[in-house]
Parts: C-alpha cells; structure tokens; sequence
C-alpha cells in the first residue's frame, strides 16, 4: 500500500504499533455497531419485500463483521514488540490478516454471484419488491458512505494499509447499495429482473475487491520492494549523509506497513575503521528517523578517488 499521497501532516507520519492498533480498535467497533445494524434490518426486510438484492447486500454486511474481527486480531498481534521469535516485530500480522480479508471477500463475491445467476436462469419465479427494500437499500447507502469517510480518516492517520483496505471495503458497500437501489427501483417500476442484476453486480464488485486485496497481500508476504519513490527517498537520505560517497545494491522489502532496508555505503578508504562506522551509523540513524523503516542493514566498501 502506497501513503505517498497521505503525508499531507508530517507530525502524523510516524506512530508506534500501539497508536495503529488503538486507531484500528476505535475504527473497527464502530463498524461492528454499524454492520450488526444493518445486516439485520437488510435481511429482514430483503426477505419480507422479497428483494434478492437487498438480500445480497445484508449477507454482505454481515461479511464485513468477520473482516471486523480479523481486524482487530491483526491489530492485537501486529501491536506486540519484537521476541527471540520474531526479532523484526510483528508487522506482517496486518499484511496475513489483509489476505484473509481479501479471501473472505473473494468468497462472499463468488457465492453472491452463483445466487443471482441461479436466479436469472428462472425469470418467472422473480416477485415484485416491495419499496420498503428502496427505502433501507437508501439508509444503508448513506451508512456505509459515512463508515467509509471515518475509517479513511483513521487509517490516512496511521498510515495503516490494513485500515485502508477495510475502509474500502466499507466504500464498496456503499457502491453496492446503490446499484441494489437502483435495481429496486427498476423492480418497482416494472422491470423484475434488474434486482438480480443488481445482486449479480454486486457479487462482482465484491469479488474483484477481494482479489485485488488478496493478490496485493500475498506480494508483500513475498518480501516485495517499497514503491520506486519510497526507495530513491531512501538512497538519497543515505546519499545525503556527510562521508557517504556513494550508494549501491540498495535493497528494500515490505514488513506490514513498514520496510526493511540492505545498502551498501560507499566510505573514504582512507578513514579508521571506526569513522567509517561513525558515518554508516549516521545514515542508518537519519533513514529511521525520516522514513517509515524498521530497520536499516549497511556494508561498509572503501572508495577512493578516481586517479
């Protein structure tokens, strides 16, 4: 996940894990409130207005109180301090329980659309909606746009990607229950097979957010690299350093919302061993300090002028 466009407050950029975990339980059960609320209500009334759609989008909200609870386990795990076990920390937490995340919403994807199409093969059993679906499809509309907008705010303020990612899930659904209001008013105006069109739409949207989530994960699970200009940030703090000559075989590698930095430092050959250590503590010192790095790795190489 890319912050490159949330570091409007450069106060807000740094927060220790016990901050991110603390924004992401204040967050997270206020979904959990919202989502248990309207899970009922959209099933119940999807059922007796006899809307498939709306059906659909409860069963969708009731998945994203699983995602809520796999938050705020992430949460717990990723807040705790580095052990003999896991001398780097427990970042990656956010990043397996971002998969989990993605998978669930993958499969809850997937099933909404084998309802629907189960539904369009027999257009003759479709009823007639009742509009008290289109007024509950309304009320969780606004909902889960407002969900959305508190937990964007929360996670831009942390910088976690894992609140990011459940803070657009809470976007998809607003986008779902518009296009089930939609295809209620389409019911309503004559036109029955818009509202499983409407639930076939929304398996789709839910399915390819999970995708997408799951994939970006399983990437940095695979010790991806920082984005391009997070990286030459980093070689230029470490280029920018006084004895630094040059800098080469700088690698970087996700760590949940954090990274990991190997470079090597090229340093005056002709300087004590312990200068050259003073300088390449330096520069580990001022990428800690200036980027989101958990832990910088420096090799010191002799450079001598060019005769």
């Amino acid at each position: 996940m890319n912050f490159d466009n949330f570091r409007d407050d450069p106060e807000d950029i740094d927060h220790t894990p016990a901050e991110r975990a603390a924004a992401a339980a204040r967050s997270t059960w206020v979904s959990v409130v919202v989502n248990v609320v309207l899970a009922a209500t959209q099933i119940l009334v999807g059922i007796v207005s006899r809307s498939q759609g709306l059906v659909a989008d409860g069963i969708h909200s009731l998945s994203d109180l699983v995602a809520d609870f796999v938050v705020l386990f992430a949460g717990h795990h990723a807040s705790k301090d580095a052990d003999e076990e896991h001398p780097y920390g427990h970042q990656r937490f956010e990043t397996a329980a971002s998969l989990v995340l993605g998978a669930l919403l993958l499969a809850v994807g997937v099933g909404m659309l084998w309802s629907a199409a189960r539904k369009l093969e027999a257009p003759e059993a479709i009823q007639q909606v009742q509009v008290t679906a289109l007024y509950v499809a309304l009320l969780a509309l606004v909902a889960k746009e407002a969900l959305f907008r508190y937990m964007l705010s929360s996670a831009k303020r942390v910088k976690s990607s894992l609140l990011v990612a459940n803070a657009w899930h809470a976007r998809s659904d607003a986008a779902s229950s518009l296009v089930v209001g939609v295809g209620i008013v389409g019911n309503l105006a004559g036109y029955p097979l818009l509202d499983p069109i409407a639930a076939l739409i929304v398996g789709f949207m839910v399915a390819k957010m999970g995708w997408e989530f799951a994939w970006d994960a399983l990437h940095d699970l695979m010790d991806r690299a920082a984005d391009s200009n997070e990286t030459e940030a980093i070689r230029a703090t470490l280029s920018d350093t006084p004895g630094v000559r040059g800098v080469h075989d700088l690698r970087t590698r996700k760590m949940g919302d954090m990274i990991i930095v190997d470079a090597h430092l090229e340093i005056d050959a002709g300087i004590s061993v312990q200068a050259s250590h003073a300088v390449a503590v330096e520069a580990r010192r001022r990428v800690l300090e200036r980027h989101r790095v958990l832990n910088v790795m420096t090799h010191v190489d002799p450079w001598t002028a060019a005769s």
